[in-house]
């Protein structure tokens, strides 16, 4: 894809950026959606990077650290807008965009299917998240609050070491009588 002064290019290909972040539906890390989309369309990574600060700026996506690793997401404002934008991306690219993108999708769901994360609420508290996802439907969902950033670290690090193990376990607590 080159990129002109054109209006309707740079608009196409933040757009499409839009697309593909909603047909993941889930975090990703900086480098995996760079790859991703590199992988899918023809664009210049530095008209790529100045995209995603335009869609930033615009809160049509989110950007967070996850231990020093830069993390996007759609945001609501990002779904809205693809719904009214879609028509702007020619069909042609939209279905080499799908055909390319499923190859990947197994992939990236697959790799975030277990996710957690920590946010610091003040300097000595961090609220954690930890979840599992299948086929887009959240199963499991646990919000706790954890006193030091080290804590909070080896709790994103169990879970995602070990959530196949520690998911049962809280399962079965639940329900035993």
């Amino acid at each position: 894809m080159k990129l002109n002064s054109d209006d309707q290019s740079l608009a196409e290909s933040k757009i499409l950026l839009l697309y593909i972040l909603s047909k993941i539906g889930k975090p990703i890390s900086h480098n995996e959606l760079i790859d991703l989309v590199l992988s899918i369309v023809d664009m210049n990574y530095f008209y790529l990077e100045q995209f995603l600060l335009d869609l930033l700026e615009d809160n049509y996506i989110n950007k967070y650290k996850q231990e020093d690793i830069d993390i996007y997401e759609i945001t609501e404002e990002g779904k809205k807008a693809i719904e009214l934008t879609i028509d702007i991306i020619p069909g042609i690219l939209k279905l080499q965009v799908d055909s390319k993108f499923k190859k990947n999708l197994d992939t990236i769901k697959d790799k975030f299917s277990i996710s957690a994360e920590y946010t610091p609420i003040s300097e000595r508290n961090f609220s954690i998240r930890c979840k599992i996802i299948e086929n887009n439907i959240t199963i499991f969902d646990l919000q706790a609050h954890a006193g030091s950033k080290e804590q909070a670290k080896k709790i994103v690090e169990n879970w995602n070491n070990n959530a196949i193990e520690i998911y049962p376990k809280i399962l079965e607590t639940l329900i035993d009588e």
